[in-house]
């Protein structure tokens, strides 16, 4: 297998209140928050939530999107739909989450299976919407 250096560090989503996105992530997906009292203080940008220990979503509100000029039309990104970011979990984890999604009544799919991902063929997934829109696949792969 090839060595692949490049890791995924972070994908920013655009929210509308980055506080009850950080609290949304924290409680129905399980996600640490990160820097959400710094926000809130106003001495960081955005908060953020830690997936793994190298990977995080950074939770930009939407009205940051004007100071967004280290592109031309960067600032134009607001609004622009990731088509889905993808979770994997243990299957535990999958169980869990799924059902912290329930108990809140955030609409689920359906389960699918075989979906090829980063590590093959997952054993199952389904996808959710966090409060703004944006849309996640949660999957686990064969264990061993």
């Amino acid at each position: 297998m090839t060595d692949h250096t490049a890791r995924l560090d972070h994908v920013v989503l655009w929210v509308s209140d980055p506080v009850a996105a950080a609290d949304f992530y924290e409680q129905a997906v399980g996600l640490e928050p990160l820097r959400v009292a710094e926000f809130k203080d106003g001495s960081v940008s955005f908060p953020s939530v830690r997936i793994d220990e190298g990977t995080i979503l950074d939770l930009a509100p939407v009205s940051m999107a004007p100071r967004m000029t280290m592109l031309p039309g960067a600032d134009r990104s607001a609004g622009r739909p990731v088509n889905h970011v993808c979770l994997a979990l243990t299957e535990d984890g999958y169980d869990s989450l799924r059902a912290r999604l329930e108990e809140r009544d955030v609409p689920v799919s359906d389960h699918g299976r075989h979906s090829y991902g980063a590590r093959g063929p997952a054993v199952r997934s389904f996808y959710f919407t966090d409060p703004d829109g944006n849309v996640f696949e949660a999957r686990y792969y064969e264990e061993g």
